[in-house]
């Protein structure tokens, strides 16, 4: 596989990036680029923030005041991208992460906070790679089976994630 560079930076406070959540990131962006095949070198940029941050977001770049758990934007179209000028590789875009919102969606799917934060990756670096579930219900599937697909290869599939209880029991 050619290089890929994963940039992560943390834009927020509110929330304990988990050790290993950056790590965890770059697989996740490796697998989805081998998965789909792409073998170009590529860089991505992905930050973390806040239900504030991500709503601000949302609401200047789709029109929706409400706080989402991740955004994607894109820098390609059709399979072209951007290069970056210096090293040739693809500019794949940009990838916003509310930690708020990975927490709390964590919580009420009763899976482990890294499984959240793989699949938002995951999702989002489809996006990346023109898949978009909002066009259609065909591509929405499309894009779920290949999401699972990732997760599974990673070890992160909803068979195999799962959180403890207070009382100690696993769900």
């Amino acid at each position: 596989m050619a290089s890929v560079k994963v940039a992560i930076a943390n834009r927020q406070k509110k929330t304990k990036i988990p050790t290993g959540a950056r790590l965890l990131i770059k697989r996740c962006c490796h697998a989805v680029l081998a998965h789909e095949g792409f073998e170009r070198p590529a860089e991505i940029s992905i930050s973390f923030t806040d239900d504030t941050g991500i709503r601000e977001l949302n609401s200047s770049f789709r029109g929706k005041d409400a706080p989402t758990d991740v955004l994607s934007f894109p820098l390609g179209e059709d399979g072209k991208y951007d290069l970056n000028n210096e090293t040739g590789a693809a500019l794949l875009g940009d990838i916003v992460i509310s930690m708020e919102r990975a927490v709390e969606q964590a919580r009420l799917y009763g899976h482990s906070l890294e499984r959240e934060i793989g699949f938002l990756t995951v999702h989002s670096m489809l996006h990346l790679l023109g898949y978009d579930h909002e066009r259609s219900g065909l591509e929405g599937t499309i894009m779920r089976e290949k999401e699972e697909e990732i997760l599974s290869e990673l070890g992160l599939s909803r068979e195999l994630t799962y959180t403890a209880l207070d009382d100690g029991t696993l769900r």
